[in-house]
């Protein structure tokens, strides 16, 4: 009983760390990444589409991008999303393939990435806290409703606590390498 709380809660805390790898992906780091692009979606046809459903995505260097859509017709078309989106970059394109240069970062704008990944991390660490008052509420009200004894749901308490300190410091660590990633460059 108290396994599946746990359980189901360890599943939620996976999902959370999983959605806030997938953030940090699409942070711009100083180097090319086509996980960038996942945010850019372009108007095909009247439909939103992500640019990689459209286009190859490829990483010939590492400060460049390069996307070489399967239908030429939509170059302006990526060309534009790219342009209103907020990656600060400008596309250069050729007719057939579409150039995106990741400018070298500048040490201010450095630390305004970090202080947002920072923000993402803490927002984590949060939902991964509210998995964890969830999952004490559901045993305090088995507790409560005789499912089983206090020493059972003091021990549920304990894993509880140990699988949260578990996934931030999972948060921890995927910021630390986000941050040393960003600053490096």
């Amino acid at each position: 009983m108290i396994n599946d709380v746990l359980n189901e809660a360890e599943q939620k805390m996976t999902k959370t760390i999983d959605v806030f790898r997938k953030d940090l992906a699409s942070v711009r780091a100083g180097r090319a990444n086509p996980a960038m692009l996942e945010k850019v979606s372009v108007d095909y046809y009247g439909t939103p589409t992500p640019v990689n459903q459209l286009a190859n995505v490829s990483v010939p260097e590492p400060r460049m991008l390069i996307i070489q859509p399967w239908d030429k017709s939509s170059i302006k078309d990526i060309e534009k999303a790219i342009l209103k989106s907020d990656l600060g970059i400008t596309p250069t394109n050729d007719g057939t393939v579409i150039r995106l240069v990741i400018p070298q970062l500048t040490e201010e704008r450095r630390a305004e990435i970090v202080k947002s990944v920072k923000k993402k991390a803490e927002e984590a660490r949060v939902a991964i806290r509210n998995i964890r008052r969830e999952m004490l509420d559901d045993i305090k009200k088995m507790e409560k409703d005789k499912l089983f004894s206090e020493d059972e749901a003091k021990k549920g308490q304990d894993k509880a606590q140990k699988l949260t300190d578990k996934y931030i410091k999972e948060i921890d660590n995927i910021l630390e390498k986000k941050e040393k990633e960003i600053m490096e460059v």
